[in-house]
């Protein structure tokens, strides 16, 4: 009787182990949201310490991607279009340094971390906000990446890493490096996957389910 119970457990410790892994995000995730009018203003009200608490406060925590150096932040609206996203968070905490659009993105650099505002592959209607700190930048990003929004000159001064692009650009030719968040996938390039046991938070003044429309 103990070898068949054994036999089984055996057989479908697999799947329970699959059932208890966390599927990948997706936008269905984000709940109701306030008005953009109430999101806005939100953006402008209060002294946050820095980019990633202005953005915690008012928007959706979607995801977390995490590698053995550092995380970064995968954060949601459907408020909001592109480029009236980049406007209002620019306006309410200037960057040092903002991009061009490129295929949909756009990167605004702030005093250690890096922003990716994305239009989502999964719903065009979704605008996700990636906030990196300097360090998960500097060890996971792929320099080509990062290229079509800036010169290597400035983000070799931005990261403060004499010839970190082309060290950089050495190491990923040796295998996979990061290139920006997606919706759908756990493991991204290099050793970056997702960290789901944090997902959904909003702060006190973020828009939750209640806040409505």
């Amino acid at each position: 009787m103990k070898r068949w119970l054994l036999l089984l457990c055996l057989t479908l410790l697999p799947l329970l182990v699959a059932c208890g892994e966390a599927e990948p995000a997706s936008v269905d995730e984000i709940p109701d949201e306030a008005s953009q009018a109430q999101l806005t203003e939100r953006l402008n009200k209060g002294v946050p310490m820095d980019i990633e608490s202005l953005l915690a406060d008012v928007f959706y925590k979607l995801d977390t991607v995490v590698s053995d150096s550092a995380e970064a932040n995968i954060y949601a609206t459907r408020q909001f279009t592109l480029d009236e996203l980049v406007d209002e968070v620019a306006s309410a905490m200037p960057p040092k340094e903002i991009s061009e659009k490129y295929n949909n993105q756009q990167m605004l650099i702030y005093p250690n971390h890096f922003v990716t505002f994305k239009q989502s592959e999964e719903e065009d209607q979704v605008i996700l906000m990636e906030v990196a700190p300097d360090r998960f930048v500097r060890n996971n990003y792929s320099p080509n990446y990062l290229n079509h929004f800036f010169a290597f000159a400035m983000l070799n001064r931005m990261l403060s890493a004499d010839n970190w692009a082309e060290n950089k650009r050495n190491t990923c030719s040796a295998g996979s490096c990061y290139g920006g968040y997606t919706t759908g996938t756990k493991s991204f390039g290099g050793d970056v996957v997702t960290n789901r046991t944090n997902r959904g938070m909003f702060s006190t003044r973020g828009g939750g389910p209640s806040a409505g429309k």
